[in-house]
């Protein structure tokens, strides 16, 4: 059975490409504040958060991974500038797509060829966010059931599902949720956010030209959860 580990990167779209209706819907939460720092401070509170949601964020890396093969692409968008420098594997597939709606084709072309897939919260972020992507920009989905049913893991592994036994214990219990980077760090897998790169900084770093930094940070989180999703099969799964 093909399996797919994947990641996605994201980025805010410019609050200038929306109408004036939108943009009271998206900040009527501060404007309803009487104090204008604290206004001005919840605007941009809000702002960060477009690039998490789909209406308001595009895709800008996907970065996948064969689980038996180890053979990795990453799809960005950006172009052969700025390789130079970056310290990227040579048997990694790097392909720079002019735009989103290239990068999301280009993953669906991929994606048909595995029966399923592995994510770090992936139910909760990464496949509804390309579910909506691709609907906006009318890219063709190849894999229309990848959300699954949440206590399968088939066609879907959700890691975070898994190592949360499904949130039996809510957000304090002895399974509570922790990041990618924690439970790396707790199985002595070598952190993807050791080289000084979150998801906090993608955005800044394409705004900078530096889009080939972003395709080797979203691989490593996709090697990660590769060697996460191994240690899960042979020490835990089943227990759900």
């Amino acid at each position: 059975m093909a399996r797919l580990v994947f990641d996605i990167e994201t980025t805010a779209l410019p609050p200038e490409g929306f109408d004036a209706g939108q943009l009271e819907y998206l900040f009527r939460d501060a404007e309803n504040l009487a104090d204008p720092a604290q206004r001005e401070a919840r605007r941009g509170e809000i702002q960060r958060f477009f690039s998490l949601w789909p209406l308001t964020g595009r895709v800008v890396c996907i970065a996948m991974a064969n689980v038996d093969s180890f053979r990795s692409k990453v799809l960005f968008v950006g172009d052969e500038k700025g390789r130079e420098g970056c310290e990227l594997p040579a048997s990694v597939e790097f392909v720079p797509c002019m735009n989103e709606a290239e990068l999301l084709t280009e993953f669906w072309e991929a994606a048909i060829h595995y029966d399923s897939v592995v994510t770090f919260n992936g139910r909760g972020f990464d496949i509804p966010f390309i579910y909506l992507r691709s609907a906006l920009l009318n890219v063709r989905i190849s894999r229309k059931d990848w959300l699954g049913y949440r206590f399968q893991v088939e066609p879907h592994c959700d890691l975070l599902e898994q190592l949360t036994f499904y949130g039996v214990s809510g957000r304090e219990g002895a399974a509570r949720r922790f990041n990618l980077d924690f439970y790396c760090k707790a199985f002595g897998i070598p952190s993807p956010k050791g080289h000084g790169i979150t998801g906090m900084d993608v955005g800044r770093l394409m705004e900078e030209g530096r889009a080939w930094e972003v395709a080797g940070y979203c691989l490593g989180d996709v090697l990660a959860t590769v060697k996460l999703y191994n240690i899960w099969k042979e020490r835990l799964a089943g227990i759900t």
